[in-house]
């Protein structure tokens, strides 16, 4: 299916509301993901708890219509998980992000294409995928401040503000198109860790210091299962609830607390987030494997290898006395600690 073009709605943004306080657990996402693969087999996982669905044949099976769609996939998983649902829907995976953002648990917005315009153009650039607090700076300084305000400047513009490839697409975006499919699949093999402010956190030191504890109780959590990750994926929420997700693969598949903090700090270093609204982060490792085998680089001073020594004497001294008998003075302040979120499906 082509998703260029602003045709009917027939992509789904599908957002599960746990129950209870923070995400959804793994095992029950998977069963809405299963749930969700019984109206339409084009579902595209967004872990922690999002999916993406194209619902262009589920239309013509159901004999209904977007709007009816999304009131079996929400009396579905009310009645079978007590899960309530926000759905958007659109011709593309991009409007129907969007029009799901900003909803509360239990509505639906359908984007019909005469009113994508209107529905474009109040928003924010920051709510698009791919534009940071740094980018929407840097556009704020042109007076570009929301979309309908990009949509009507030359792609010539944007491109000298944000480089080639990043003014094409968001000259695309302001104006509703986005040519990416929805791409069904299984989840990968991953683990995660995250923290929730209880206040919108503009400090970014502060979020440096709970971004030090996610990558040490990560690291942590895959020795324990004598596993590595080959890639880093951070996922910062803000206070108006949009996101931004970058993901960034590392030199070599490791567990090394300290090999995790400087990948995520570049992550962070990269988002440009002064003065951002900060709510929530998380932290997930991709692309699991066993340690046992997975390549390394050797080094000349035996530093790294001294560094893994102390790492593994922590964690037996850890594993007898508890996770606060060694730490580091730096995740002493960090409240309420990070909670690691397992997620044990097999890649498809």
């Amino acid at each position: 299916m082509s998703t260029a073009t602003l045709g009917a709605a027939t992509v789904l943004h599908v957002q599960l509301h746990s129950p209870t306080p923070g995400h959804l657990d793994a095992l029950s996402y998977e069963l809405l993901l299963d749930l969700l693969r019984g109206v339409t087999p084009l579902v595209q996982p967004q872990p922690p708890d999002e999916a993406v669905l194209d619902v262009a044949g589920a239309l013509g099976y159901f004999d209904t219509t977007p709007a009816g769609i999304c009131a079996l996939i929400r009396a579905r998983s009310l009645a079978l998980y007590g899960v309530d649902t926000s759905i958007g829907a659109a011709a593309n995976p991009l409007l129907a992000r969007l029009a799901a953002a900003a909803l509360p648990p239990g509505r639906t917005l359908v984007l019909h294409p005469g009113e994508v315009p209107a529905f474009l153009a109040p928003l924010p650039p920051i709510t698009l995928p791919g534009i940071g607090p740094a980018a929407a700076r840097t556009l704020a300084q042109l007076g570009l401040t929301t979309l309908d305000r990009i949509a009507a400047t030359p792609a010539a513009t944007l491109q000298r503000a944000l480089g080639a490839a990043a003014g094409r697409r968001l000259a695309d975006q302001a104006r509703g198109i986005d040519r990416s499919p929805v791409v069904p699949g299984r989840l990968e093999r991953s683990l995660a860790a995250e923290h929730t402010f209880p206040y919108d956190e503009l400090d970014s030191e502060r979020q440096r210091a709970v971004l030090l504890a996610l990558a040490h109780d990560l690291g942590a959590a895959l020795r324990g299962r004598g596993e590595v990750a080959a890639a880093l994926t951070l996922t910062v929420r803000y206070a108006d609830r949009s996101t931004t997700t970058r993901t960034r693969r590392l030199t070599e598949p490791t567990a090394h607390g300290p090999a995790l903090v400087e990948v995520l700090y570049r992550i962070h270093q990269g988002l440009g987030l002064q003065r951002a609204r900060v709510r929530h982060l998380t932290l997930r490792a991709g692309e699991l494997g066993p340690a046992d085998g997975a390549p390394r680089q050797l080094t000349f001073d035996g530093g790294a290898d001294r560094s893994r020594l102390h790492e593994a004497a922590a964690d037996r001294a850890r594993a007898r006395f508890g996770p606060q008998a060694i730490t580091q003075a730096a995740l002493l302040p960090v409240p309420d600690g990070p909670r690691v979120r397992a997620s044990d499906a097999r890649p498809g």
